[in-house]
C-alpha cells in the first residue's frame, strides 16, 4: 500500500503536475510527472472519475494502481510528482495490464533511475 507520505494530497498540487508535467497516454490510464527538485520522496496521486464505473470499481482501480505505484517507488528520482488519470478502459484491466502501462509510460518520460 502506499503511505500518505507517498501520496499528493492538495487539489493545487494535482493541478500544477497535470498542467505543467510531461504527459504519457496509455490504452487504460494517463500519466502525468514533474520534477520539483525537493530533496523528499517521490509523491503519486489518482484522478477517477465516474466514467470509470461504479464506486467500487473505481476503488478497486485506486487500490490496484497504488499498489503498482508503491512498487514503483524505489524507481522514480526524489522530488517528482506522478498523477496518473484512469480511463474508463481501466475498469476491466487486470493488474497486470495496469502495471504494464504505468511502468511503460514512467520508463518513456525518462524519469526512472538507471
Amino acid at each position: 500500500m502506499l503511505a500518505r507520505p507517498f501520496r499528493v494530497t492538495r487539489g493545487s498540487d494535482y493541478r500544477l503536475v497535470v498542467r505543467r508535467g510531461s504527459r504519457c497516454g496509455g490504452a487504460k490510464v494517463v500519466t502525468s510527472m514533474l520534477t520539483t527538485g525537493e530533496s523528499r520522496a517521490a509523491r503519486f496521486g489518482f484522478i477517477i472519475s465516474k466514467q470509470v464505473g461504479t464506486a467500487v470499481v473505481r476503488n478497486t482501480v485506486r487500490r490496484r494502481l497504488k499498489a503498482v505505484c508503491a512498487e514503483a517507488l524505489p524507481r522514480v528520482p526524489e522530488g517528482t510528482d506522478v498523477v496518473i488519470r484512469a480511463l474508463p478502459a481501466s475498469a476491466t484491466a487486470t493488474y497486470a495490464e495496469l502495471s504494464a502501462d504505468v511502468n511503460r509510460c514512467i520508463e518513456r518520460l525518462g524519469q526512472v533511475r538507471p
